[in-house]
């Protein structure tokens, strides 16, 4: 399978902070890869140097000129001035036209229950309501390669299992490849083939997981699941007792004065 996703040697660093040293990964045709890392890793900084929004200040990122990319950034970045379906119409039109353009929204706005909101904008929806614009909106350009950053951090789990397996189901039928960052490791080994474990910052690739059961055989309370759960724990928990012993220095130091 061809690559179609690459990061090569990648650093980036903001004035004196150096927040991505020395990345490389990929994402090849028809794969799921999630990239896992606690808040402040640099997760959001390589979803954007992905989207091209920022410029590594060295090294290479590769997506092949043959796919069709959509986006789904943490915060929702619809249009205000445009109603609900004419956000999705906004971005089907060097993509999609016609029925089949059509039929698509229907039935995205119908999976997700936003059927009735369809004329609404932005402003007269939830937090929630507007994730869920922004993910099918994603979908609505039929794409070979999803970039997804936090998708479900405003959503219910209900919700949030439901369009999972839109997600899914979507790739599964277009073959498309997911490029998922995300902070859950459960969610993870749910979903990925591949896992990338970000360290502290700066951000290197602290571990790789590959998952070898079937997708939809998983479930959560399985033993090799849980053992690569553990292992990704492990990486987490490595800066959770460093930062625990900072806090004991804390407290020794209010105690000697």
């Amino acid at each position: 399978m061809n690559k179609v996703l690459e990061y090569k040697k990648v650093k980036k660093s903001y004035n004196t902070l150096q927040v991505i040293e020395d990345i490389s990964l990929y994402l090849k045709e028809g794969e799921v890869v999630c990239l896992l890392g606690p808040s402040g890793s640099g997760k959001t900084t390589l979803f954007r140097l992905a989207a091209g929004l920022t410029s590594p200040d060295s090294g290479k990122i590769f997506i092949s000129p043959e796919v069709r990319v959509g986006y789904v950034f943490q915060e929702p970045r619809l249009m205000p001035w445009y109603t609900v379906e004419e956000n999705l119409e906004f971005v089907q039109q060097n993509f999609l036209t016609g029925k089949r353009a059509e039929l698509l929204r229907e039935n995205l706005l119908e999976l997700t229950g936003l059927m009735e909101f369809r004329d609404n904008y932005p402003g007269q929806l939830s937090g929630g309501m507007k994730q869920r614009v922004e993910l099918i909106r994603s979908l609505a350009v039929e794409p070979d390669l999803l970039l997804l950053d936090e998708p479900f951090k405003s959503v219910d789990t209900r919700v949030k299992l439901n369009l999972r397996k839109l997600i899914l189901g979507f790739r599964e039928k277009r073959g498309s490849s997911i490029f998922l960052i995300t902070h859950d490791p459960e969610e993870a080994v749910l979903v990925s083939d591949r896992i990338y474990v970000l360290g502290e910052t700066p951000a290197q690739i602290a571990g790789e997981f590959r998952i070898n059961i079937s997708r939809c055989e998983r479930n959560i309370g399985d033993p090799e699941l849980g053992r690569v759960i553990n292992r990704i724990n492990d990486l987490f928990l490595e800066p959770v007792e460093n930062y625990e012993m900072k806090i004991a220095g804390l407290f020794d130091m209010l105690e000697m004065t």
